[in-house]
């Protein structure tokens, strides 16, 4: 059968890929399953259970839940209705929610758990627009969501017509969802996204890979996220079945329970996986040590073609040595893990690829349903650095500025709500304008350069792209995250969060003795280490590029403190406010005065060695 539209996937899995395993979710008692046959039964209630509650075709629903199968009982449930899926980060603080659910006009939200209430309580009286909350898990005051699937248990028959009607009059074109983008800068903008949108990407990435029924996926990334809805979508158009982790913290201990043969991730997911597989290599005894990073060294050198009969034969034997290990720690069957969301270190393709953990990398946006190009699992089509080449019935073209532009059915309807924001990313000829960057490599595969919105120019004139110089910073196991700086300044400086465990442990291993993190940053010995990790990445730069100066913070960014998306990119604005005043001292010392006071520095730090430990 043909699928136009999202819930069209619902019927195609009854017909050609029945099985006891559609969806997989945990709970304290272990795994639970749906069958195709439940999933289809769960999404028809949703749809008369909220219609006999009085929601309508066009009302606006909200999600705010971590991954479940019960997430997609009710979008399959809203988009068969043609009610519109509102999906909220459960990430957000209380401000962001008013603000979406607000400007989203939400007649209901589906929360998943009890902490996710305690930030929807205190704004819900001044949503004008909202009538229920409900919830996946019991949370005292809150409707349980299973008043919806009794409802609908209860209606079928009465709403069963009306329902057939619905679905036959959705068109492909009729908008399915609105997606708030994770709001780098300013307020999220409502992306309005059609059925044909979402659907003409799913198509398109079809052959990306060989797998379909019979494999299974695991499913972490948020499903708000039109990166992991799109996927989700994907896996089930080819007979995928799908594991939910709800739960962020357990994804290691579910893939080895689960033995996935695919999984969608980001790069910051694929770099803490890499640093601890290093960290705990550290720690081995000498030879199985010494082994281990013979392995490393020969996974950073991995090449997809001209591989020497030398070479293939010591990766051979290091992938029985080492990498098998890798494998097992992702339950063995993994042959394929597509990574997007942001640029992806060409050390971890390497090194990933040769453990034979291939990394498939793509690049879209929320904008583009979002996938514009990809790389699939062939070798001919593949090329390191780049996102691939550009997906079918999509059209790419280099603007004269080097901004990437697309066009195709994968192109929005456009920001609810904001039609001239829409005019102003979408020209007269229908191409999108990314906002990023980017080259045609070998006249098909696309390269990512930087953000335009990112770049900025030095007082000399000279223009810096922050986003690479960080990705190669943030290869040093010494560094966790970073961020160039230095807009109408003289030279490019640096904010450096260091990667602490990794730190404490070199510290350790040097004698450097520390009584917290802040102490730990201005010790002499460790700004040196550090300094050696920067002028490294400096040597591959360009003289206006490089690093001049940095300065190390104790706080870890993550979207919970702000400094990171719920996609987890930098907040540039909210950092460069955060630490006004470290970048203020950066570029206020000329270099000679910053000589002194590091000598100054340095003299306390050895006066203080010297003294007497109480």
């Amino acid at each position: 059968m043909e699928v136009t539209r999202t819930f069209d996937i619902i019927e195609l899995n009854l017909k050609q890929y029945p099985r006891d395993d559609m969806y997989g979710g945990r709970n304290d008692g272990g795994w639970y399953t749906y069958s195709t046959e439940d999933v289809a039964n769960h999404v028809n209630w949703v749809s008369y259970g909220l219609m006999a509650m009085g929601y309508k075709q066009g009302d606006k629903i909200a999600t705010i839940s971590p991954n479940k199968p019960e997430w997609n009982f009710v979008d399959m449930g809203l988009a068969q209705a043609g009610m519109i899926h509102v999906p909220v980060y459960p990430t957000i603080g209380t401000d962001e929610y008013a603000y979406i659910l607000d400007h989203a006009e939400v007649k209901a939200i589906i929360i998943g758990n009890k902490s996710i209430y305690t930030k929807v309580k205190p704004i819900a009286d001044n949503l004008k627009n909202l009538k229920d909350i409900f919830s996946f898990e019991p949370v005292e005051g809150v409707r349980d969501f299973s008043e919806i699937i009794e409802a609908g248990k209860s209606n079928a028959d009465k709403y069963a017509d009306e329902l057939k009607r619905i679905k036959g009059s959705i068109r492909p074109e009729d908008m399915v969802t609105i997606i708030y983008t994770s709001g780098t800068t300013g307020n999220s903008k409502g992306v309005m996204l059609s059925h044909n949108n979402l659907i003409s990407n799913v198509k398109a990435t079809v052959g990306a890979h060989h797998m379909g029924y019979g494999h299974k996926a695991v499913s972490f990334l948020p499903l708000c996220h039109v990166y992991e809805r799109m996927m989700n979508y994907h896996f089930q158009y080819k007979g995928i079945s799908i594991y939910y982790i709800d739960n962020m913290g357990i994804i290691a201990e579910c893939i080895r329970e689960v033995k996935p043969n695919l999984f969608t991730t980001v790069p910051r997911l694929l770099e803490k996986i890499y640093d601890n597989i290093i960290t705990k290599g550290k720690s081995l005894p000498l030879i199985k040590r010494l082994i281990f990073f013979w392995a490393v060294n020969l996974g950073l050198k991995y090449k997809l073609k001209g591989k020497s009969v030398f070479y293939k034969l010591k990766l051979s034997i290091a992938r029985k040595l080492v990498f098998s290990k890798w494998r097992e720690a992702l339950g063995n069957n993994v042959e394929a893990i597509v990574s997007g969301g942001a640029a992806l270190q060409n050390r971890l393709e390497r090194i990933f690829w040769a453990a034979g953990l291939p990394v498939l990398q793509g690049y879209g946006l929320t904008e583009t349903s979002p996938v514009i190009a990809v790389n699939p699992l062939r070798l001919d089509d593949i090329k390191f650095e780049t996102v691939g080449p550009v997906v079918e019935n999509v059209e790419v073209k280099i603007a004269d500025d080097g901004e990437i532009l697309c066009k195709g059915p994968n192109v929005m309807l456009g920001y609810y709500k904001a039609p001239e924001l829409t005019a102003e990313v979408i020209d007269s000829e229908g191409f999108f304008h990314t906002g990023d960057i980017g080259v045609i490599e070998d006249g098909r595969f696309l390269r990512i350069t930087d953000r335009k919105k990112e770049m900025f120019k030095l007082s000399a004139g000279k223009y810096i792209a922050p986003q690479p110089i960080e990705n190669k910073l943030k290869e040093s196991m010494f560094i966790e995250q970073a961020m160039v700086i230095g807009e109408n300044e003289k030279f490019a400086s640096a904010i450096i969060s260091p990667n602490f465990t990794y730190l404490h442990d070199w510290c350790s291993e040097h004698k450097i003795h520390f009584r917290d993190n802040k102490e730990l940053i201005e010790i002499p010995e460790v700004i040196d280490r550090i300094a050696k990790e920067v002028n490294h990445v400096n040597k591959s730069l360009g003289e206006h590029e490089q690093i001049k100066r940095f300065r190390l913070i104790t706080d870890e960014w993550s979207p919970q403190t702000g400094e990171l998306s719920p996609t987890l990119k930098l907040r540039r604005n909210i950092i460069a406010e955060k630490y006004k005043d470290i970048i203020a001292d950066i570029y206020m010392r000329s270099d000679k005065e910053q000589g002194v006071i590091n000598r100054i520095k340095n003299g306390i730090s050895s006066i203080l060695k010297g003294l007497p430990k109480f």
